[in-house]
């Protein structure tokens, strides 16, 4: 009788979720490395189950070397993405830029 339940597949783009969801392990992983509960975890993504979270977090625990090597890759794309977008913003980024900066001078 196996009954084992995967609580993190890798998806298409090579992105860790938990369950059949589209949330992603990393979400919960730094959820939990910030001292939230499960509970607190499962109320800021209803779509995942409190047994789902507390399947992705023993997934972690178990496999802590490889999830933090995700991370740091994931951190790595990340930061690559935004380094493109901030290199070429569109125009309401611009704008909204624009709007920010005269709102700290009127303040000052």
């Amino acid at each position: 009788m196996n009954n084992a339940k995967n609580y993190v597949r890798v998806d298409d783009h090579g992105v860790y979720r938990v369950g059949r969801t589209r949330v992603s392990l990393d979400s919960v992983v730094i959820a939990f490395q910030l001292g939230h509960s499960a509970e607190t975890i499962q109320d800021q993504y209803p779509s995942i189950t409190l047994e789902e979270v507390y399947g992705a977090i023993a997934y972690y625990l178990a496999n802590r070397k490889t999830v933090e090597e995700y991370l740091k890759k994931q951190q790595e794309v990340w930061d690559a993405f935004r380094a493109k977008v901030d290199q070429n913003p569109c125009p309401v980024v611009e704008r909204l830029r624009k709007l920010k900066g005269v709102a700290i001078q009127e303040q000052e």
